[in-house]
């Protein structure tokens, strides 16, 4: 989403100055709000920041640093503050960063470019035995060309990567309460649910097929990690449900955030894994960021857990900080899922690229 500047009308991003008594990310989706009408899941990560030459109506000019905070978009509300005073626009990433002036923040947007893969078996790697053993033992190929070869791994782990995008989401909107909290925990559940089929054909082609693109272990390892971060998601909307929950820290929705951040860039990072050769330099930019944000994650868990400490404590109410301490546990361990997923994608690329 891209907004017009007032006096040249040239297109930037949503900001503005810094909110007392807001951080960051919250003072960045109330400018989304106020000038573009969007309303969201802020990351309390930065992804980035860039530099420009502010002018005041008096001529003078100021050297400004902007940090840019990624906002997975609910919804664009049909009224807004500014909504008169700004067009308003969606664009692709490619046509958004090459419409901006700056080139720090031309590199931020291209930065969420779709990934390209060739699909197909031109485009999979493929175990460097395949073709040794095919060289030496004309036989050996004959008899794998009858045998399946490639399964559905890639597909699979795709579709995979769409529920943890889809988990995300209804545990974000959960967390701020957006809709019903029941509605919302049928949704994870059913996420879940949908994670666990994909993650039992995944198995099932491993046990069937005779040769598979990476190496078996590696295979299990990845949709395990992955089946485990919305395990976790499931397990947080399940404790919500048990315990009657309806109010939820500020922490925890910022950790919500840092979650849907993750399964965005998860959901980048798979595709790529279909050549990795042509990919490996994007996959370690996902995966830093993976792991970077998980460090961000690990900080408000900590603020989070001193906040209900003070709170239980003043209240005198111990069971408040049990309850809201298995609620942070949880999220902690999905976003730890996600640094595990990270880790996977980066031994692939080192034994495969």
């Amino acid at each position: 989403m891209l907004i017009t500047s007032r006096e040249r009308r040239r297109w930037i991003v949503p900001k503005g100055n810094p909110m007392v008594g807001l951080a960051g990310h919250e003072a960045a989706a109330q400018e989304a709000w106020e000038e573009a009408g969007l309303r969201g899941v802020p990351c309390a990560a930065a992804i980035g920041q860039f530099n420009y030459l502010k002018r005041r109506r008096s001529g003078a000019v100021r050297r400004l640093t902007v940090q840019v905070f990624p906002l997975a978009v609910v919804e664009q509300l049909e009224d807004w503050p500014e909504r008169s005073e700004r067009q308003t626009r969606w664009f692709s990433p490619a046509l958004a960063a090459r419409s901006v002036e700056e080139p720090e923040l031309q590199r931020i947007i291209a930065a969420f470019r779709g990934p390209d893969v060739t699909r197909g078996i031109a485009g999979n790697i493929l175990p460097a035995i395949r073709r040794t053993t095919r060289e030496r033992f004309p036989m050996l190929a004959w008899f794998q060309s009858l045998m399946p070869k490639q399964g559905r791994f890639f597909e699979l782990f795709e579709a995979h990567a769409a529920t943890l995008v889809a988990g995300a989401g209804a545990l974000a909107r959960l967390l701020h309460n957006d809709g019903p909290i029941d509605e919302r925990i049928t949704e994870i559940h059913a996420h879940e649910h949908e994670a666990d089929d994909i993650t039992r054909d995944v198995l099932q082609d491993v046990r069937r097929v005779f040769v598979t693109p990476f190496d078996r272990s590696a295979i299990t390892d990845l949709i395990g990690v992955m089946d485990d971060a919305i395990d976790q998601m499931n397990g947080t909307a399940t404790s919500i449900q048990l315990f009657g929950l309806s109010d939820f820290a500020p922490q925890m929705r910022d950790m919500s955030g840092i979650i849907v951040e993750a399964a965005r860039i998860t959901a980048e990072a798979i595709p790529l894994l279909r050549n990795l050769s042509a990919n490996a330099g994007r996959l370690h930019e996902l995966t830093a960021r993976l792991i970077q944000i998980e460090g961000h994650a690990d900080d408000i868990h900590d603020d989070g857990i001193r906040a209900l400490y003070k709170i239980a404590t003043e209240a005198n109410d111990p069971m408040a900080f049990v309850v809201g301490r298995e609620i942070y546990s949880h999220l902690e361990k999905v976003v730890d899922r996600f640094e595990d997923v990270a880790n996977e994608i980066q031994g692939l690329v080192i034994d495969h690229a």
